[in-house]
């Protein structure tokens, strides 16, 4: 979940190659991608926004509630 809204935060600003964040862009690319691509498939972007982003953040919640873990954020 952190890792999510890290990236989340993380996509408002433009990194140049020489920035110090691209290394953590990219580590938490590596664990975000994954699970976002099959979401990106079937959920269509609006405009500029990349709802996949949500809808995962929304699943992760109702799954914590589902398991018992109660709501995480």
């Amino acid at each position: 979940m952190l890792a999510l809204i890290m990236r989340a935060v993380l996509s408002w600003f433009p990194l140049s190659e020489g920035s110090g964040l691209v290394p953590i862009v990219r580590i938490l690319d590596v664990i975000i991608e994954p699970v976002l691509q099959p979401l990106r498939r079937v959920i269509p972007r609006a405009g500029m926004l990349d709802l996949s982003f949500l809808v995962l953040f929304i699943l992760i919640q109702v799954f914590g509630a589902v398991i018992g873990c109660g709501p995480i954020l």
